[in-house]
């Protein structure tokens, strides 16, 4: 015996759908990275691969609905006077946590609704959080945005092929890493 069809709901559906669409497209993602195929995501939204695509154009638009939330949050992060490189290498080490999607993302440059860089505004990020630690004497003023960005995209390199359990303790030691090694 067969299982009725999903009826059609036509253009109602539309929002609930792309709500859907996005929340498997996160665990998807956190799962097997941006790369990871397209259709599970559909299956796992409980869409056709038709609607995903009437929503989403392509990867690079659906990971940017997915992390959009991600960058805006490290934007709001390095906006506050009061934070510093560490607070934001924590909190992108939380998201990665979750997902690499947000630095595999930077590497492939991709452009948001408002035609920015996701790299771009990372970089962003990055260099405001660095200008703090060079006046504060930190991290030498020879280290730049893209130097924590290759380290970053290094552990995004390694976090998916680390076991589940271990993956906390390697990021926390990527970090230690980085300030021993960047340090004046």
């Amino acid at each position: 015996m067969s299982t009725p069809a999903k009826a059609n709901r036509g253009p109602s559906a539309g929002p609930e759908n792309r709500r859907a669409l996005i929340e498997a497209a996160r665990v998807v993602f956190a799962e097997g990275g941006v790369d990871a195929p397209l259709s599970a995501v559909a299956k796992r939204a409980g869409v056709g691969q038709g609607s995903l695509y009437r929503h989403f154009p392509d990867r690079a638009a659906l990971a940017l609905a997915v992390f959009g939330e991600a960058i805006v949050e490290l934007e709001d992060l390095s906006a506050a006077p009061e934070s510093d490189l560490s607070d934001l290498l924590d909190l992108i080490v939380q998201q990665m946590l979750v997902s690499v999607g947000l630095i595999q993302l930077t590497l492939t440059d991709a452009a948001d609704a408002q035609g920015e860089s996701v790299r771009g505004r990372m970089l962003s990020v990055l260099g405001v959080a660095l200008r703090r630690e060079w006046s504060a004497g930190r991290v030498g003023e020879d280290i730049t945005a893209e130097d924590v960005l290759l380290l970053l995209s290094m552990l995004a390199g390694v976090l998916p092929r680390t076991p589940r359990d271990e993956r906390e303790a390697t990021a926390r030691r990527s970090v230690e890493l980085f300030w021993r090694s960047f340090a004046p």
